[in-house]
């Protein structure tokens, strides 16, 4: 899906970021390398979805930095080769292959490649029947699903999804995963959050465990499922909501 030079690995170093007096991040250092899927595991609140607004620079630092492959997130180079994809995706008042098409747009691709690279991205995600459909009128979890057409059809390296099946059924839950593996398929890294332990035994290659804005374990995922160093993290795969 993508060429050569790559904007991996990923370096976050000394990362922290703060809202007032409370840091919300406090000074994760982790590298993330092509390959493996990666899955940001933690309660709610330990700063999963603020780490990859970090990453994704929505967000700056308030200290330490985030390197893709030496460059900073102010390079173009940088954002145009990673996407991102929110629980509650924003559509536009258009049908759903105009939502791709707009993204296309923007990336400077010439109208007549955008209808042929919208079909094909709705045709990899399963909606190319539903093409001409208003975006407003897709499910929830075919709305999921057009936002991973959006960042497919933009052939990004690293992908990053924040719950991106968290308020979906499982027919649709089921539908998004298949939709992810392929982008692992076609060599797109894998960076996401989710709160459900069985959806990380699924697709993760490697966990990042946080608790209270603090990367505490980063291990291969049958690792830190079988044998988490941390008594957080062994609380956490019980279910021990009193951390």
């Amino acid at each position: 899906m993508h060429g050569s030079p790559s904007i991996l690995p990923l370096r976050l170093e000394h990362l922290a970021f703060a809202a007032g007096r409370e840091r919300l991040i406090d000074g994760i250092t982790a590298r993330l390398d092509a390959g493996p899927r990666t899955v940001i595991l933690g309660h709610n609140g330990a700063g999963k979805s603020l780490l990859l607004r970090l990453c994704h620079g929505l967000l700056a630092p308030s200290e330490g930095r985030v390197l893709w492959s030496e460059h900073g997130l102010g390079s173009e180079w940088v954002r145009r080769r990673q996407a991102m994809v929110f629980q509650h995706p924003v559509v536009l008042r258009r049908s759903a292959r105009a939502n791709v098409t707009y993204g296309l747009a923007l990336a400077g691709v010439s109208l007549r490649e955008r209808r042929r690279q919208a079909e094909k991205a709705l045709a990899e995600v399963g909606l190319a029947a539903l093409a001409d459909r208003p975006a407003r009128a897709l499910s929830g979890g075919e709305r999921q699903r057009l936002a991973l057409a959006r960042a497919w059809a933009l052939h990004p390296e690293v992908l990053l999804l924040d719950e991106p099946t968290a308020s979906l059924d499982p027919a649709a839950t089921r539908a998004v995963e298949t939709v992810i593996a392929a982008f692992d398929m076609a060599g797109t890294k894998i960076i996401m959050t989710t709160h459900d332990l069985s959806q990380a035994r699924r697709l993760a290659d490697e966990v990042l465990f946080l608790h209270k804005g603090r990367l505490l374990e980063h291990a291969p995922a049958r690792e830190f499922f079988e044998r988490p160093r941390t008594p957080e993290g062994r609380a956490y795969i019980a279910g021990d909501l009193s951390w």
